[in-house]
């Protein structure tokens, strides 16, 4: 919450909820790498990645619901959501269960992203708003992972998940590019404004 919307204390908040559910789901991120390399405990693995999903959801209903948004919840969210990514195609990739060129591909973006981080502070800006469609490529690859993780094995049901875990992937993987690239063009918006502060942006 900002000026324009709530008071400048309120976005300052640390100790809240939301931020608390935040912080487990990014102690979670070392859990889950160790459960899925070390001991290789794949239902453990797959319950730390299920309970990250329903947190990663819980934790922005709160905050719109208690009305504990805060600028530091808008950075441990996405930071979580990168987090996981990355550390599910490391473990996956390890265990030969995605190959490698898919590991790096998705950090590769947020790479890329980081890359723009500069050019927005000439504008006053430390990063973009979050909009649809990079919430629904997050969405599809938090989905994509637990799948391709229960399908590393034999049997009907490791099969289909399997096939639903790669479409997700797939899907997925697509539209974090896609994402990455809308984010790209609206920065360049930005640095095509002759103001130092820029219009607000579409995206949502």
């Amino acid at each position: 919450m900002d000026e324009q919307g709530g008071t400048v204390a309120e976005s300052r908040r640390v100790l809240t909820i939301p931020n608390l559910i935040s912080i487990i789901r990014l102690a979670g991120v070392p859990v889950f790498l160790y459960l899925i390399l070390v001991p290789q405990e794949d239902g453990w693995a797959l319950a730390v990645l299920a309970a990250s999903g329903i947190s990663d959801y819980a934790d922005g209903w709160l905050a719109r619901r208690l009305n504990q948004t805060s600028r530091l919840g808008a950075i441990l969210d996405p930071v979580a959501d990168r987090l996981y990514i990355l550390s599910t195609v490391i473990g996956l990739a390890v265990r030969d269960i995605i190959p490698w060129w898919l590991a790096i591909l998705l950090p590769a973006r947020d790479a890329f992203l980081w890359c723009l981080v500069p050019f927005l502070r000439t504008r006053g800006y430390s990063s973009l708003p979050v909009h649809f469609l990079g919430k629904a490529a997050t969405a599809n690859l938090l989905y994509a992972f637990p799948l391709l993780l229960l399908g590393d094995g034999t049997g009907v049901v490791a099969t289909l998940a399997k096939v639903f875990g790669w479409a997700f992937a797939i899907w997925g993987t697509a539209l974090y590019w896609w994402a990455g690239l809308l984010y790209a063009w609206q920065v360049r918006k930005l640095l095509a404004d002759r103001e130092r502060r820029a219009p607000a942006l579409d995206g949502g």
